[in-house]
C-alpha cells in the first residue's frame, strides 16, 4: 500500500490541478502520464487520488464556510 500512496503523492504534486474528485476521470487521466501493466493497480491509485482529493476540497469548503459566518 505505501507504493501506490507514494505514486499517488509523487503525481498528484506533478500533475495536481487535473485530478478531480470523479474516479472514473482520475483513471484516464492516470493513463495518459503512466502506463499500468494491472488495471487493479491503476484502481488503487485512482482511487487513493480521488480520496484525497475529496478530503482537501472538503476542507477547503469547509474552512470557506466558516469564514463566511
Amino acid at each position: 500500500m505505501g507504493q501506490v500512496r507514494n505514486l499517488a503523492l509523487l503525481l498528484i504534486s506533478k500533475h495536481g490541478s487535473e485530478f478531480t474528485e470523479d474516479f472514473e476521470k482520475n483513471k484516464q487521466i492516470l493513463d495518459k502520464y503512466v502506463k499500468f501493466n494491472s488495471k487493479s493497480l491503476r484502481n488503487m491509485v485512482a482511487g487513493y487520488i480521488t480520496s484525497y482529493v475529496n478530503k482537501n476540497v472538503k476542507k477547503v469548503k469547509e474552512a470557506v464556510e466558516e469564514k463566511t459566518e
